[in-house]
């Protein structure tokens, strides 16, 4: 848990919630809080620890994407949740998207841009959305209205590229998958739109399970979010989020994106839904266990 991301304080605190459903669950946790080091102090506290499997709780670059499931599999060490060609895949919002797109699911249409192009003009009609290509969370991202008087001026910490997509209206709905069973449906209602701090300051959304929303909207999801992880070869838990405008009924229900190493404190969206589907938190993570061993 921890690591160097712009997620790390998301990343403890899921830490800190798996490792202690953990130890009810029975298994005996080491904690390993992760700091700028990556590479060499992972491997070399590893190394000294020994353990039968990993439980990744890392979230953002390097921890999600990829890099450190590629360390793991060298390591020769069991873990939690997708691979490496699934985690990179994913994070890569433009790769993913295209894969997505190619199973046949609903996605926004983006391009890729400089972000000095997209600070000079709008790149693509208002309203559209600017994100980081490879960030989770809703890190960075900014929404230009369509009264939005010139382009966004994103800041300097923004990557030389970014992504464009064009904005989908309406209701936010998600859906989690553990191994091939999608566990249900949650509509998030906040005062404004989801960002960082509507996720993780509490009280800064509200989350309505099961999603008040037609029978065929909820078999949709189900649906969308099962193929999603399919398509992108995830392993484990994932979490698919989507926009629903009812206003044009299930032409308007769109994905955004799926995210392999969703949040994982016991109020957040994917164990709610598994607490729903009857998995409390500690059977929650014995199953991420259980089938990160079976599968080594």
């Amino acid at each position: 848990m921890g690591g160097p991301s712009a997620e790390r304080e998301v990343s403890l605190s899921s830490g800190r919630e798996c490792a202690s459903a953990l130890r009810v669950a029975g298994y005996e946790v080491i904690e390993i809080a992760l700091g700028a080091g990556r590479g060499g102090e992972i491997v070399s506290r590893l190394s000294a620890a020994r353990p039968d499997v990993v439980f990744n709780a890392l979230h953002g670059r390097w921890g999600e994407d990829g890099c450190v499931q590629g360390l793991l599999e060298w390591l020769g060490l069991p873990y939690t949740h997708s691979g490496v060609l699934a985690s990179a895949v994913a994070m890569d919002k433009t790769l993913a998207k295209q894969v997505l797109r190619d199973a046949g699911l609903p996605v926004v249409d983006s391009v890729m841009a400089s972000a000095d192009e997209v600070r000079r003009r709008h790149v693509l009609p208002p309203p559209y959305v600017v994100k980081p290509n490879d960030e989770g969370s809703s890190v960075g991202v900014y929404i230009v209205h369509e009264a939005a008087n010139g382009p966004p001026q994103l800041s300097e910490a923004m990557p030389a590229r970014v992504m464009v997509e064009t904005y989908a209206p309406g209701r936010e709905l998600t859906t989690a998958v553990l191994g091939d069973r999608p566990l249900g449906v949650t509509e998030i209602i906040t005062e404004g739109w989801y960002d960082y701090d509507a996720k993780y300051t509490p009280g800064g959304s509200r989350h309505v399970i099961p999603a008040q929303v037609p029978a065929a909207i909820t078999a949709a999801c189900l649906d969308y979010a099962r193929r999603a992880h399919e398509a992108l070869g995830c392993r484990g838990l994932s979490r698919t989020d989507f926009r629903w405008d009812e206003a044009r009924g299930l032409d308007g229900l769109i994905l955004l994106e799926i995210n392999t190493q969703p949040g994982m404190t016991p109020t957040s969206l994917a164990p709610e839904q598994a607490a729903h589907a009857g998995i409390d938190f500690p059977a929650l993570v014995r199953w991420m266990i259980e089938d990160a061993l079976c599968r080594s």
